[in-house]
């Protein structure tokens, strides 16, 4: 039986941070990064946890930044438990496979998102203006289909509760200057590029995701999580076809269940029902195992 968390209530240790699904504790050297069993949707965290997802989070993550090594380097430090400060110790059972021990960065107030298909809040931003991000799309393409190259599409960094915006490149620059700005595109297409490969010869689209990056010692680095579920469309290839919503194994299947509801998409979240529980976790650990299963 998976065993769950909701919320880290780690006395001893320093909290910096809560999010939609991770607890941040500041370590002093180093931060302790915790992915809980919480899920959100439309930037709203659900009052009921996907047993396990947490795990499966972090599996995934470490997989790719291992496969990502070569394009740029990353925040983490260990995923060993037995390895973390001796402050740690009481808490090992509850964050073993769940955590990483990263090293502190100054994170970038933009989200990195590159897409290669027209999907979500991008079909949307088309059907409207013929256009992403001020980037101009050709006419006549369709929901789901695939962009003649992928793009680089940034939004705004936001709060905890509040909404990212989409901007332009343009407005990218004038946060963090051109040579750094075209460093963080060129490296978020080229990793998204290389998981694209390697995840279509396993049965995995990657319609679009999103990376986060940060500064440490000047050095552009690769933080928080990569390629998961959570911040990634993934669609199954074959079940694939342009013109509408396709099949995932993300939570968008969660997305859809609730926009069947009367719910307004503000807090309080409705409790999910086990069939719903069940079949997330389901789509997350799909993904994983066709992701990182052994040929």
């Amino acid at each position: 039986m998976q065993t769950v968390l909701y919320d880290t209530v780690f006395s001893e240790l320093n909290l910096l941070r809560q999010g939609k699904v991770r607890d941040i504790y500041d370590l002093g050297d180093a931060l302790l990064m915790v992915a809980t069993d919480r899920i959100s949707a439309f930037d709203v965290v659900m009052p009921t946890p996907i047993p396990g997802k947490g795990r499966i989070l972090t599996q995934m993550s470490r997989f790719w930044f291992e496969m990502m090594e070569g394009l740029i380097s990353n925040h983490l430090v260990t995923a060993d438990v037995e390895q973390y400060p001796e402050a740690c110790d009481p808490y090992v059972d509850t964050i073993r496979d769940r955590s990483m021990l990263v090293r502190k960065a100054e994170p970038l107030p933009v989200e990195c998102i590159v897409r290669g298909y027209l999907s979500g809040s991008g079909w949307k931003s088309y059907l409207e203006s013929g256009e992403i991000c001020g980037i101009s799309l050709p006419g006549g393409l369709q929901e789901s289909g695939r962009l003649p190259e992928p793009v680089f599409t940034p939004s705004t960094k936001a709060e905890l509760g509040a909404h990212d915006e989409n901007v332009s490149f343009e407005q990218v620059q004038e946060t963090l200057g051109e040579d750094l700005s075209a460093q963080v595109r060129d490296v978020s297409l080229a990793i998204y590029q290389r998981a694209v490969e390697f995840a279509e010869a396993r049965g995995i689209i990657i319609a679009d995701t999103k990376f986060e990056f940060g500064l440490i010692d000047g050095e552009l680095t690769l933080i928080d999580e990569i390629l998961t579920p959570d911040s990634s469309r993934f669609w199954p290839v074959d079940t694939y076809r342009a013109g509408g919503p396709q099949q995932s194994f993300d939570k968008q299947y969660l997305r859809d269940y609730l926009l069947s509801l009367d719910w307004d998409k503000k807090p309080p979240a409705p409790e999910l029902p086990p069939e719903i529980v069940k079949n997330t976790l389901g789509k997350y650990e799909e993904a994983l195992r066709r992701l990182t299963d052994n040929e």
